[in-house]
């Protein structure tokens, strides 16, 4: 009996090793890749934790590390070759390229703008109009103030009676105390004032001007990376526009996985996050990740006219639909 049990434990040992020895061999076998994130991580980032965590990306030879970005930006992180990836924004990337630095949007993450100007219900801000004479309550990216200024002098309000009270990061501890009204994002601030009883007045900026309508965030990688590995390009979006699939096919399943990756985001705010985002990500465009050139254009020429940048930027050189999946073919084989 003693010679049977130490003879099934060598089996059982030599079974692990070999196992052991099989998932490192594996993990060799595959291009590592890294992703930087934009920020913390949110519902806008779940498509890929989705293709990491369901094996999406294993399948086409990657092995995918999820980063954030720290002290620089994902524009320089990516443009210095620090991570393959990247989540960027419409109006980071025409920044980045009027500086020279060479980074190029590769998927529009959500078809349209989602966000907009946010007020407490009580504070009876309702329109652009009433934005005079308010505190509004700045974040600090480039385009913001002026797309504030051109909202409220196309309504004839005063933008220079607006108080601009700077350093605002959280909308939930400073609305109705630092600042009367603040800029979110719906698919995230929104749908937690929901869920939390809050009623808020929402103004998205898409509904105000077209010219708005700009796409963030975005995927973006640059442009030595775009021309020397096409192939990369192929796989890495395959198995992301799978990943984005799902949230929008099966947003309880998108949700599931991704609070399982990020466990300190409450879960019913994720769950309802990706409820709202599932018809957002694609919405109206014939499949995940397409980029119109207008969108570029139009937004890239008005941060020209507004002085936010002071170098043109080629809408074409911003942005490539090339390397999506075909819509016919969303695992891209």
């Amino acid at each position: 009996m003693k010679k049977f049990f130490i003879a099934i434990t060598t089996v059982v040992a030599l079974l692990l090793v070999f196992a052991g020895c099989g998932q490192k061999q594996e993990r060799a076998d595959l291009r590592k890749v890294r992703v930087v994130l934009d920020w913390t991580p949110n519902t806008n980032h779940a498509g890929v934790y989705v293709a990491r965590d369901l094996g999406f990306y294993k399948e086409q030879g990657l092995d995918v590390e999820i980063i954030q970005p720290g002290e620089n930006t994902a524009e320089k992180i990516v443009a210095l070759g620090q991570a393959e990836f990247g989540f960027s924004y419409q109006e980071s990337v025409t920044i980045a390229r009027s500086q020279g630095v060479q980074v190029k949007s590769l998927a529009a993450v959500i078809q349209h703008n989602s966000s907009g100007f946010a007020s407490l219900k009580e504070a009876d801000v309702a329109s652009p109009k009433d934005f005079s004479g308010k505190r509004y309550g700045s974040s600090g990216w480039p385009s913001e103030l002026g797309i504030l200024k051109q909202v409220m002098e196309s309504s004839k309000a005063n933008f220079d009676s607006v108080e601009v009270v700077h350093g605002i990061a959280d909308f939930f501890t400073t609305i109705g105390k630092n600042a009367d009204f603040e800029w979110i994002y719906y698919g995230w601030d929104g749908v937690q004032a929901r869920l939390k009883g809050i009623d808020i007045n929402f103004i998205p900026v898409r509904d105000i001007d077209p010219i708005f309508d700009f796409y963030t965030p975005v995927l973006i990688a640059s442009d030595l990376m775009v021309n020397s590995e096409p192939e990369l390009m192929k796989k890495f979006l395959a198995a992301t526009s799978r990943g984005y699939e799902l949230c929008i096919k099966d947003p309880a399943r998108g949700a599931e996985v991704f609070s399982k990756a990020v466990p300190e985001l409450d879960r019913e705010l994720v769950k309802a996050s990706l409820d709202h985002l599932s018809g957002e990500f694609q919405a109206d465009a014939p499949r995940w990740g397409q980029q119109n050139p207008v969108v570029w254009k139009n937004f890239a020429d008005w941060m020209l006219r507004k002085g936010i940048i002071t170098t043109g930027v080629e809408a074409l050189a911003a942005f490539t639909n090339e390397f999506l999946p075909d819509a016919a073919d969303p695992q891209g084989q």
